[in-house]
């Protein structure tokens, strides 16, 4: 009995024929989709094969297609076809069957390709250089005017115009053309030799002393050409990166020794320059002694002595051989101070200039100051057995360091130890500030000046000054590693590392203002005498005033604002020209002294200012600014 519509074995029946009708859709499709790529490649190889060969072989893909492999394929995976699309595939290939050798081979294809990027990359940079390379000649064989503003043919353009850069670029030629002709030589090509010495002497013509481009000759720019093109020619015929590496290195080592000689010899021309006086000044000593000798004794004396030791009144202390130096600094406080009747200069020297410096002064009163000289081998109480510099002065020893004629004579090696063997040390007049009080044992302030030094503003302020119960009013010179304590004391020695701070820091003679009754209170002349004696061999500090001046005023010495005295116009080319107007005190420190010829020329007007060229003893003399 059939069933009957709409009974539930019927639907169920249904139901399963449905389900396995579409099953049987799902595989089609599938088989479909899997084998539809499968037929496309066999046709149309096979319809390719018909029409381009005879036997069914897959041939061997050319250059072209591997390039196109090579190119298309990705480290991470196999082919694609978007990448053939994309690099226009010929449509010549001929597919028989699916070869495993393209898969097995792919490594092989990958180790290859990154081989041939790597000498692609090596290639592309020797390419490059080479390009540089005859850049740089071509550039050299067109050298003209266009080109001057340039630093060198050899470099990078420097499109900054320097008024220097043609001086410049001519001796970069310079110095390149000793290397090719020192390799020239080398490898025997004489022509090149002759060419390269003729433009070398022509080019060192040209050049000169020039040390702008306004400096240069006329015949400059055609040296300039004619040596590009033979240092042009020189590199096509001898470059060698090696030999001209250590032709160049060769040649800076030759110039740091040349340069450290030169130093060298700066330094012992400039400290033998310094020791020296010049010829006017030394013909200004000499007249006016002459003439002093022939003033009756009544017309050798100063008016106003009583003004000597009123302590109400601003005394300075100028300790000098020099009759010029110690005129300027005279000059120079006086017409810089408001009341010139209220200050007094006692100025001590030695007897061979004590005649001059009378003689001077009594010609040249300083206005309405008050003015003293004395003469220092006149003070009996400064000898030997008194003061120990005197005595270390007579020692063998020091006869023997000073004099003997065994010491270093080259320029070399001489420049060390030069310095401390300049006369300065060896005269009292350096060493007479460590006894203020026993010179002046009436006064209760000083004001301490060097000889090379200016004034330029009123001092008086210095005396109102409160040191705080210190003795010594000074300006400090450290910054933040220099001019301390261990740049002048031995700090290797047991007795300076245990009384004094290496860090401490250093201060200036020069301009210094002193308490005398704390210096008598203190006792800083037995202080300075105890080091003094302790330093007979020079183990705590070489020769000078300033190193024995920061221990026996360690912990004794004022800071003053640094206006007061402003330092370094006699080696320093960089002071601040606005510290230099703003100071009250400019010191020439240093060996380049305004007197000299060696002094820095944009300094001297400050110096030069205060003296009278025009007065008959200096024009005789030929002193000139």
């Amino acid at each position: 009995m059939a069933p009957k519509r709409g009974t539930p074995g019927a639907a169920a029946q249904r139901g399963r024929g449905a389900a396995g009708s579409r099953f049987r859709f799902a595989i089609l499709v599938l088989s479909a989709m899997l084998l539809a790529p499968l037929i496309f490649f066999l046709g149309r190889g096979l319809r390719t094969s018909s029409s381009s060969y005879d036997n069914d072989i897959f041939p061997v893909p050319g250059k072209q297609i591997i390039d196109v492999i090579v190119n298309s394929t990705k480290d991470a995976g196999p082919y694609s076809l978007d990448s053939f699309r994309k690099n226009n595939l010929s449509a010549s290939w001929k597919f028989v069957g699916v070869d495993t050798s393209i898969v097995t081979n792919s490594e092989q294809l990958r180790e290859k390709r990154r081989e041939k990027r790597a000498s692609e990359l090596v290639h592309q940079d020797d390419e490059a250089t080479v390009k540089l390379e005859n850049a740089a000649i071509e550039r050299s064989k067109s050298v003209d005017t266009a080109v001057l503003g340039k630093y060198s043919i050899w470099r990078k353009e420097n499109e900054n115009e320097n008024s220097d850069s043609t001086v410049r670029l001519m001796r970069d030629q310079i110095i390149m053309a000793r290397v090719y002709l020192s390799i020239a030589k080398m490898k025997g090509k004489l022509d090149l030799i002759q060419e390269l010495q003729a433009r070398l002497k022509e080019s060192q013509r040209a050049l000169g002393e020039a040390s702008s481009d306004a400096d240069l000759h006329q015949s400059a720019p055609l040296k300039l050409k004619a040596m590009g093109q033979i240092l042009a020619k020189a590199r096509e015929q001898l470059y060698d990166c090696k030999l001209v590496t250590g032709k160049l290195r060769a040649m800076l080592q030759s110039a740091d020794e040349q340069v450290r000689s030169l130093k060298k010899q700066s330094t012992f021309l400039s400290q033998l320059a310094a020791k020296t006086i010049p010829n006017g000044i030394h013909c200004l000593s000499m007249r006016l002694t002459i003439d002093y000798h022939l003033l009756t004794p009544e017309k050798r004396k100063f008016p106003k002595s009583e003004n000597l030791e009123n302590p109400n009144l601003y005394h300075y202390a100028l300790f000098s051989d020099n009759v010029l130096a110690a005129s300027v600094v005279v000059n120079s406080t006086v017409m810089n101070a408001k009341d010139p009747s209220k200050h007094v200069f006692h100025l001590v020297t030695d007897k061979l200039n004590f005649g001059a410096m009378n003689m001077w002064f009594l010609l040249n009163p300083p206005g309405k100051a008050t003015i003293h000289v004395e003469n220092v081998d006149e003070f009996k109480w400064l000898n030997s057995s008194y003061c120990p510099v005197l005595r270390q002065l007579e020692s063998a020893a020091m006869k023997e360091y000073y004099f003997k004629a065994g010491h270093p004579t080259t320029l070399a090696s001489g420049a060390s130890n030069l310095k401390y063997r300049n006369p300065k040390y060896l005269s009292m007049l350096n060493h007479l500030r460590f006894y203020l009080p026993q010179v002046y044992p009436k006064l209760d302030k000083i004001l301490f000046l060097d000889d090379d030094i200016v004034v330029q503003k009123d001092l008086t302020g210095l005396w109102s000054v409160n040191l705080n119960g210190k003795v010594n009013g000074a300006v400090e010179t450290c910054g933040e590693s220099f001019h301390r304590f261990d740049k002048y004391l031995n700090f290797t020695n047991p007795h300076i590392a245990r009384n004094f701070d290496p860090n401490a820091c250093g201060w200036a003679y020069g301009m210094n203002i002193f308490d005398l009754k704390e210096w008598k209170k203190k006792d800083i002349t037995g202080i300075y005498h105890k080091w003094q004696n302790m330093n007979e061999d020079r183990a705590l500090w070489k020769l000078g005033t300033l190193p024995p001046g920061l221990i026996t005023f360690y912990g004794l010495t004022h800071p003053l604002a640094k206006s007061w005295h402003v330092l370094g116009l006699g080696y320093n080319p960089s002071v601040d020209r606005s510290d230099i107007e703003n100071a009250a005190v400019i010191h020439y420190n240093g060996n380049m002294k305004p007197w000299l010829e060696l002094a820095m020329t944009k300094y001297r007007p400050y110096w030069t200012k205060y003296i009278k060229y025009d007065h008959p003893y200096v024009r005789n003399c030929k002193l000139s600014e």
